[in-house]
């Protein structure tokens, strides 16, 4: 029997905002002294950042989705700055800092993206659009998009060739394309 998988499993953000709570709690397991209280704040911002992703994910209204993915990109933010914190303390070599403000920058990035695309913006986001164009950045551009008759043959034809997480959709690609 497989394991169930939810709609906020799909997302690119979400297995990012994963994999850098993973390499966080590794880094956190060395830190103690007087870096602990950072420590701690951190643990619990990075871990907030996968959550409120999976929660505004199942949120129906687009208001409610918003809200939630804010909280995580305010997250993926506050996680940026203990960064800064650690190396300042030098709890963290130079490597682990740019390795992980490079994760966090893709995550705020992405979910600015989420968030872009239903509500107007209040503030200059342009800093944090996406810098990367790859297949995964395109699953989760084209995954946002409902597949039915209003989509178009273009954003159809890519859906199916972007995205190895939906080939068993293909057939249904397919007959929505003819």
């Amino acid at each position: 029997m497989t394991e169930p998988i939810f709609d906020h499993e799909r997302l690119d953000v979400y297995r990012l905002a994963i994999q850098y709570v993973t390499s966080s709690y590794r880094i956190a397991k060395l830190l103690n002294g007087p870096e602990r209280h950072a420590r701690d704040q951190w643990l619990r911002a990075a871990q907030s950042i996968p959550l409120n992703i999976a929660e505004g994910n199942g949120k129906q209204s687009l208001k409610d989705k918003n809200r939630f993915f804010e909280i995580a990109r305010g997250s993926a933010l506050e996680c940026a700055a203990i960064h800064d914190i650690l190396s300042a303390f030098e709890a963290i070599d130079s490597e682990l800092n740019r390795d992980g403000k490079t994760n966090l920058k893709r995550i705020v990035s992405m979910l600015t993206r989420l968030i872009q695309r239903t509500d107007s913006v209040s503030e200059d986001w342009i800093e944090y659009e996406y810098e990367y164009r790859d297949a995964e950045y395109e699953y989760e551009k084209t995954h946002e998009q409902s597949i039915g008759p209003k989509c178009s043959i273009e954003l159809l034809s890519t859906c199916v060739e972007l995205s190895p997480g939906i080939r068993s959709m293909q057939p249904i690609c397919m007959e929505v394309l003819h």
